[in-house]
Order: C-alpha cells, then sequence, then structure tokens
C-alpha cells in the first residue's frame, strides 16, 4: 500500500506531499450519521468514475483514484490544477456491514453507503398493557 503524508497550511488547507510512488491528495470528507447507516462523502473532482478503487479489505475501507491532466485548448496562460492521484484509507467499525457498501458518484463527490448490521441498529419496543 502506498504511503502518503498531508501537510496543514498555516491556513489550515491541505496540499499534497509527494511521495515514492508519485503525488498523492488527501480528499476532503464529511461524514454523517442515521439510524441505519453512515455516510460518507468525499470530494474528488477531476476523478473520471471508471477509474475510482474504492474497495474494503481487513476491516479497512480505501479509496484511491486517479485524475488526469485535462486537455489542451490552446496556449497556457496560467496553470493552477493539479494531476495527481486521491487516496485515503478509513478504519470501518465491525458494526458495518461490510457485504452492503454502496458507492455513488455525481459532480465530482462520491458519496459510499455504510450500511449498519441490523444487530446494532435501534430497536423499538413494544410496551404491553394489562
Amino acid at each position: 500500500m502506498a504511503e502518503h503524508t498531508v501537510v496543514r497550511n498555516p491556513n489550515g488547507a491541505s496540499r499534497r506531499e509527494p511521495t515514492r510512488n508519485g503525488k498523492f491528495f488527501s480528499p476532503r470528507v464529511d461524514i454523517f450519521e442515521t439510524e441505519s447507516e453512515l455516510l460518507l462523502y468525499a470530494d474528488v473532482p477531476g476523478a473520471d468514475p471508471n477509474q475510482i478503487d474504492l474497495r474494503y479489505e481487513r476491516g479497512e475501507l480505501v479509496l484511491q483514484a486517479k485524475v488526469n491532466a485535462p486537455a489542451p485548448q490552446g496556449q497556457p496562460v496560467l496553470q493552477e490544477y493539479e494531476t495527481g492521484d486521491y487516496f485515503r484509507v478509513f478504519q470501518i467499525h465491525e458494526t458495518i456491514d461490510p457485504g452492503r457498501i454502496e458507492a455513488e458518484y455525481k459532480n465530482g463527490v462520491l458519496v459510499v453507503h455504510l450500511p449498519k448490521q441490523e444487530s446494532v441498529k435501534p430497536k423499538q419496543v413494544q410496551i404491553r398493557t394489562s
């Protein structure tokens, strides 16, 4: 597995650091919890959905995505768009059902659904009256 380092600038923004395997970016992520699942939103702008590798292995969710340079549209005047790979690993708690993990990609955002196992979901207890 490739190693990566993310450095925070004084203003709090992250930037990529070179590693032995090239440039990697750590995507910004938001995670929300509902009664039935965790929702992970990862920013991977510019990634081709066919080149996003999302896999669960040995208790970890691994996200890798490739960002290619945009096709040139003339003579460059200013170039700030960097290319490289996104890479991030998340430890997944045992309460998540790995067989039901799903993901969707739209407008540069990867949404990963991490469903909770049935045994850990809250259950309503019926109260009998006599």
